[in-house]
């Protein structure tokens, strides 16, 4: 049997959840160039959840700014917060790649404060979408 579109943006919604924990405990334990990854991984599958739940079937792109635009046509509130978000994105390549940061590596060069930082503006995310799922049950959809 096939998932509904709202079960399938569930599902993505949970494991944003999941690895968002994971950030946060980065954040405060060590390894923040991974924080700062997960926290973009983090808001990319929330908002990846908004869109499945609303029927995409296919959701491509790791952009948290494009992905924000495609949520405003049925969230309006989404736009005014692209910019603040869109942050994360500059942490989904640099984080991960030496040849990315010239004469250092990712782990040398990720503080603390941007790791909390991030793993904020990601948490900032996932509430907003679990707000959207919470006042938008399966029953209550079309």
């Amino acid at each position: 049997m096939r998932r509904s579109a709202y079960e399938e943006g569930w599902r993505w919604l949970e494991q944003a959840e999941e690895d968002l924990r994971w950030t946060k405990d980065l954040a405060e334990r060590g390894g923040y160039h991974l924080a700062c990854f997960l926290a973009q991984q983090v808001g990319e599958k929330a908002l990846k959840a908004f869109l499945y739940a609303h029927g995409e079937e296919i959701v491509l792109g790791h952009s948290v700014e494009r992905l924000c635009h495609r949520v405003a046509h049925w969230e309006a509130e989404f736009a005014e917060r692209v910019k603040r978000w869109a942050i994360l994105d500059g942490y989904y390549v640099p984080t991960c790649y030496p040849n990315s940061l010239p004469d250092s590596i990712p782990a040398r060069v990720y503080t603390q404060e941007a790791a909390r930082e991030a793993a904020r503006l990601a948490e900032e995310i996932v509430t907003f979408v679990r707000q959207w799922f919470s006042a938008n049950p399966p029953e209550l959809r079309p």
